[in-house]
């Protein structure tokens, strides 16, 4: 699996394997909580196999989702760098496996492995840009815009069909984008009824090219 993740792409089969020896696989089922913002742990996730959403609350319980991450991502690589809070909470949102890298393991491999710490500025750094992308799309988008933007950025090329195949709700989308679910409804109920995109229980197929406006 870590030949799949970015940080550890460039290093070499035997070099993945010392570090998969220091690794903890675990198993959780749907809905269950990895990290709470606010934990003080220190570990990398590797998603293994399954789905886990990346989110935030307010005080009065307001959720906003960051990320949905799948197969080969990961999540907690901040917590490698400083002993600051985690920053946003983790929820499976199907049943998953992760494998675990502890900060001292990374560490003890990142004296022997260097290199790691350049594949790390790199993926932070690709992250910065990705929050960026998103504060520049909520703060000049409409809501019709950032549904669109959302819907296109988590579609996966198969077959020849942009396919998201994450089952979201609308609510789920409505968190993403910081709209009310009943505007996600309708925006989806006429994109599918104009015929732009199909809706089932398990995937949404962007079918053409999503109009400019609503």
């Amino acid at each position: 699996m870590l030949h799949r993740v970015h940080i550890f792409s460039e290093l070499a089969n035997s070099e993945q394997d010392i570090l998969t020896k220091h690794c903890t696989t675990r198993s959780y089922p749907a809905n269950s909580i990895l990290i709470n913002e606010g934990d003080d742990s220190s570990s990398l996730y590797v998603i293994v196999e399954g789905e886990v959403k990346v989110f935030v609350n307010d005080e009065q319980g307001k959720e906003a989702i960051l990320n949905i991450m799948g197969e080969g991502e990961y999540f907690g690589e901040l917590s490698l760098i400083d002993d600051a809070p985690r920053s946003a909470s983790v929820m499976t949102t199907r049943p998953t496996k992760v494998m675990i890298i502890t900060k001292a393991d990374f560490k003890r491999c990142l004296k022997e492995y260097p290199e790691l710490a350049f594949n790390l500025i790199r993926a932070l750094s690709k992250q910065v840009r990705a929050l960026t992308d998103s504060v520049k799309n909520l703060s000049l988008m409409d809501v019709y815009g950032r549904v669109a933007h959302t819907l296109l950025d988590l579609a996966d090329d198969i077959e020849g069909k942009k396919v998201i195949e994450q089952k979201l709700t609308h609510q789920d989308i409505a968190n993403m984008v910081g709209a009310s679910r009943e505007m996600v409804s309708r925006i989806l109920k006429d994109l599918s009824t104009g015929g732009y995109i199909s809706v089932d229980k398990k995937s949404i197929t962007i079918n053409e090219k999503l109009p400019a406006g609503w």
